[in-house]
């Protein structure tokens, strides 16, 4: 079995276990997966902010390096960092040989892929320049329509997933014929569920950010996703 570790910057167990589910379905055991989630040991319970965003990134490192030095640790091919600012990504690389992953970066390719004009929606007000300034210093911005907001707090938001995914698709619709995105990207690896959800609901290609960390971990192992076709 390829191991593959999903660290999630947020402290909530319970979206580790949500991501590492989405994560598990997109791979799938039967080709020779196992994904086991991680949750980082300081933060708060979901990252709404640019400064929780950018501590979490140290918080990302220490987990890593514990479950590498683990007796497991032998056996992991491959991280993905599950949160959508990619905190501690190139400083993982940095630290380790294994392919690192983040939900940002593999979102905006997938999305991105055949020049196609992508925009994102997200519940997070206080982390939309933090999320804009990452698609610049990824290369995406002649492709980037912008950004659409929920209202309402984020975290009372989380706890109402209905009530979140009827938003988020209200942001997805805004993006699609206010911006001329041709598709858009669920931006928050805590919204796996509701990226899953307007997958088919919605006419245009919606990009789950966890599905696509997966799709592009198979690629890094060289072993091609044809088996799990892109959101959409």
């Amino acid at each position: 079995m390829t191991l593959v570790a999903l660290v999630n910057p947020n402290t909530d167990r319970a979206t580790t276990a949500m991501m590492a589910a989405i994560a598990r379905r997109t791979l799938r055991a039967e080709h020779g997966y196992e994904v086991r989630g991680v949750t980082v040991a300081a933060g708060p319970p979901m990252l709404v902010d640019e400064e929780a965003l950018r501590a979490s990134a140290g918080h990302v490192l220490d987990a890593a390096a514990r479950l590498l030095a683990g007796p497991d640790g032998a056996r992991v091919a491959a991280l993905v960092v599950g949160a959508f600012g990619d905190p501690g990504v190139e400083e993982l690389r940095a630290r380790t040989p294994l392919p690192v992953v983040g939900l940002a970066e593999a979102a905006m390719r997938e999305a991105g892929a055949g020049a196609r004009r992508f925009g994102i929606a997200t519940t997070t007000p206080d982390l939309a320049a933090a999320i804009d300034a990452r698609v610049t210093a990824l290369g995406w911005s002649p492709q980037y329509t912008g950004i659409r907001l929920t209202t309402g707090d984020p975290r009372e938001l989380a706890a109402r997933t209905g009530d979140m995914t009827d938003r988020l698709a209200s942001a997805v619709d805004l993006c699609v014929r206010e911006d001329g995105a041709e598709a858009v990207i669920i931006g928050g690896g805590p919204l796996g569920e509701a990226a899953e959800a307007l997958r088919h609901r919605l006419p245009v290609p919606v990009v789950g950010p966890i599905p696509a960390a997966a799709r592009q971990i198979r690629l890094l192992l060289g072993q091609p996703a044809r088996e799990c076709p892109p959101d959409g």
